[in-house]
């Protein structure tokens, strides 16, 4: 496995294989991997002649200058894991490499996508998101890149971008990994303590009961019962719950034929913020 830590180091490997016309599959990740991570290395493995990983904190994503500083570092963990995997590059760049002195954001229109559910409480994310994923997109100019349907806002304006600035790469959303108890596997979950990670499987059985429960009742009527059983536990708070369109992220009041939905969720248990989201 080869490990890069300069952008300009990374595009001269680069340079040496596009005579080979090898197919490049891109897996960006913050670190702290776990198998979610994992798996979407696996996934591109199977679909191209070279996969490369990203370890890489960025700074614009974070709405929150302690969420930045909290964020679980461990680089030497996550490369061996990537070795293990089977992964053939890793990149490692610094702030200073990307963003070169200017650490800010670019404005992205990504047709409203970026206004809901995430967007209304995370000033800039998705700007932060769209910068650096676009900054990695050309050094590396992947033919895949693969993104986790746990961050399913995120995957779509992924694709959104990639439609809207005409880059000639193929975005993969793959399924969620989840744990034992069903929490949906999030680097943020080395943050919770045993107690608190026993009992966020309550985010997950109450999607579970949503799906449930769209048959026979009002989207109304189960927004209710969501936030209830939310405020009958009192080690979660409820930041949001929202049944959307999956194509357009609009919440929905009524299910129409011939449409795909989604529940999302976002909830706090103490600072920690967890989210996740379910097909219906």
């Amino acid at each position: 496995m080869k490990i890069f830590t300069t952008k300009s180091d990374l595009k001269n490997y680069f340079k040496e294989l596009s005579s080979k016309e090898v197919t490049i599959g891109f897996v960006p990740t913050m670190g702290a991997l776990h198998k979610g991570h994992l798996s979407l290395i696996e996934e591109s493995k199977k679909n191209n002649g070279i996969t490369i990983a990203t370890i890489f904190v960025n700074p614009t994503q974070f709405d929150k200058k302690e969420d930045l500083e909290k964020y679980p570092k461990t680089i030497d963990k996550d490369i061996a894991l990537l070795k293990e995997t089977g992964c053939d590059v890793v990149f490692t760049p610094t702030v200073e490499d990307i963003y070169e002195g200017n650490v800010s954001s670019n404005s992205f229109d990504f047709d409203g996508l970026e206004h809901e559910m995430e967007g209304k409480f995370r000033e800039g994310h998705f700007n932060g998101v769209g910068t650096i994923v676009n900054a990695f997109f050309h050094i590396i100019n992947p033919t895949n890149a693969y993104f986790g349907e746990k961050d399913f806002q995120q995957l779509q304006i992924i694709k959104k971008m990639v439609e809207k600035l005409h880059l000639p790469i193929n975005i993969v959303g793959c399924p969620i990994h989840r744990e034992a108890n069903g929490l949906a596997m999030s680097s943020r979950n080395e943050r919770l303590t045993s107690k608190q990670r026993e009992e966020a499987s309550i985010i997950y059985k109450v999607l579970q009961s949503v799906k449930a429960k769209l048959h026979t009742e009002s989207i109304g009527n189960i927004k209710l019962w969501v936030e209830k059983s939310f405020e009958n536990h009192s080690s979660f708070k409820l930041e949001y719950f929202n049944i959307a369109d999956e194509a357009t992220l609009k919440e929905i009041t009524e299910i129409k034929p011939k449409r795909s939905y989604r529940a999302f969720i976002a909830v706090y248990t103490d600072s920690i913020r967890l989210i996740d989201n379910l097909a219906l």
